[in-house]
């Protein structure tokens, strides 16, 4: 009886484990929609500036101030008679906003514009359950799909139908979607995936069911005082 007890004990976890994975997923899950991102007038379409793009500074009053800036390591820019603004994650016109403030307390009438001019690094981040995972260089306009493909594919522990977005929206806020790609592999009307963006994280999970196997091999299997297999067998042999 007391060879069986590990045997009884993996059967109930794995149970369990499956029972859990058969559980219909959270509602919330469909309101993360991916073509809330695909068109070119959403906030996540428009430019953000970071760390190592240059800036040209327009001051229209004050001619002597125009210069060109580039956004420092911290994310800030600096600005004679002014502090230093924070510049990272923000568009080039809310950041004329924020240095027309700045200047407000040295100028009359602060009136300026911001060009930006060159730009950093162009990357992408493509983690889980691809086989090279990593970051990346933007070769263009590429999709989620096609992202992952330049990470090595997806391996077989895959979840492709709840690949996750995630991506810094303009102001520093961080949104997400889920992403359906085995939907938009087999019907290509479904695949509404917008562009990716630089900085943007695009995720690929472990199926529910790779996760089960993973817990059984690590939480039950490797932490019994002797291998399953061998357990299995006296059981077996006990009948």
């Amino acid at each position: 009886m007391r060879a069986r007890l590990p045997i009884l004990l993996a059967t109930s976890v794995l149970a369990l484990g499956l029972n859990g994975c058969a559980s219909a997923p959270a509602e919330g899950d469909a309101a993360l929609k991916a073509d809330l991102w695909s068109g070119p007038d959403t906030p996540a379409a428009v430019y953000m500036l970071a760390p190592g793009d240059k800036i040209e500074v327009i001051v229209h009053t004050a001619p002597e101030l125009s210069r060109e800036l580039i956004v420092a390591p911290d994310g800030r820019v600096r600005m004679p008679l002014a502090e230093p603004v924070m510049a990272m994650a923000r568009t080039p016109d809310e950041l004329a906003a924020d240095l027309r403030t700045a200047l407000a307390g040295e100028l009359l009438d602060p009136d300026l514009d911001i060009v930006a001019t060159e730009f950093a690094s162009q990357k992408v981040f493509v983690g889980g359950e691809v086989r090279e995972p990593g970051m990346f260089d933007l070769p263009g306009e590429i999709d989620p799909l096609q992202a992952i493909l330049m990470a090595g594919g997806m391996t077989r522990d895959a979840s492709s139908q709840d690949v996750i977005l995630i991506r810094r929206l303009p102001g520093g806020k961080v949104s997400s979607a889920l992403i359906n790609v085995r939907a938009g592999l087999n019907d290509p009307s479904l695949a509404t995936w917008g562009p990716l963006r630089r900085f943007d994280v695009v995720y690929v999970p472990r199926t529910r069911i790779s996760q089960q196997n993973q817990f059984v091999e690590q939480f039950i299997r490797n932490g019994l005082p002797v291998q399953f297999s061998i357990f299995y067998d006296v059981g077996g042999g006990n009948r």
